[in-house]
């Protein structure tokens, strides 16, 4: 790990905690249809999935069913307005983020979020003037689990696929990591369900907390 140039995050349950305010906005859009409400437990494992997961959980449909596309721009319309109530860095990722800072490693966000929604929230937070690059999941042809995204925030920062480490908390980013040719860290600290395995996805480790990931560059 001593060759490695730049670190990229995914967003949503990686870097930042927003699954309190997509829990938020799904819980607006059951109140509307009459259902009940949900508990931050039972949405928190959901929220890395975006609307698909979380319209799966609350409503039971998929992208195949007929209602589908109506009842994703409903929820993106109510998370529209809440999605910046109260997003929040993991615990840890402060420290994480100025240990980089410090050893002069360069970080970025590479997420499947829609830049409608990934660049006023990482200004929230003030992160759009701490990273290196911030690439949304239609900023290219193709989202992850393609490697499209991670190549580009390759080509915004002039570094080599394989100096870098890509941190993601779903198994669509290991595998763009990996098609991308980075090295990959499952964030066992996000939103993992209980059916996802992430020691079968092929990462290169796995980290408890956003601390761990410092082990890498200081082993001792």
């Amino acid at each position: 790990m001593k060759s490695i140039q730049a670190v990229f995050f995914d967003l949503d349950g990686t870097l930042v905690d927003t699954a309190p305010d997509l829990g938020y906005a799904l819980n607006l859009q059951l109140q509307r249809h009459g259902k009940p409400v949900l508990t931050d437990d039972e949405i928190r494992p959901f929220a890395s999935h975006g609307s698909r997961g979380l319209l799966g959980l609350g409503f039971g449909i998929t992208p195949q069913d007929a209602q589908f596309i109506a009842m994703r721009d409903e929820y993106l319309s109510l998370y529209d307005e809440v999605f910046t109530r109260q997003p929040r860095l993991f615990s840890g990722m402060e420290v994480v983020l100025k240990s980089l800072a410090t050893h002069a490693i360069p970080w970025g966000i590479v997420t499947n979020k829609p830049r409608r929604f990934t660049q006023p929230l990482v200004a929230s937070l003030g992160l759009d003037k701490l990273a290196i690059c911030v690439v949304s999941g239609d900023d290219a042809p193709q989202p992850k689990p393609s490697p499209a995204t991670l190549l580009m925030a390759c080509a915004q920062t002039g570094v080599q696929p394989e100096q870098c480490v890509y941190v993601g908390d779903a198994e669509r980013d290991i595998q763009a990591g990996k098609a991308a040719g980075m090295h990959t860290l499952v964030a066992l600290f996000g939103y993992l369900d209980a059916s996802d395995t992430p020691e079968t996805w092929g990462a290169d480790g796995m980290i408890h907390q956003p601390e761990d990931l410092l082990l890498l560059f200081n082993p001792s």
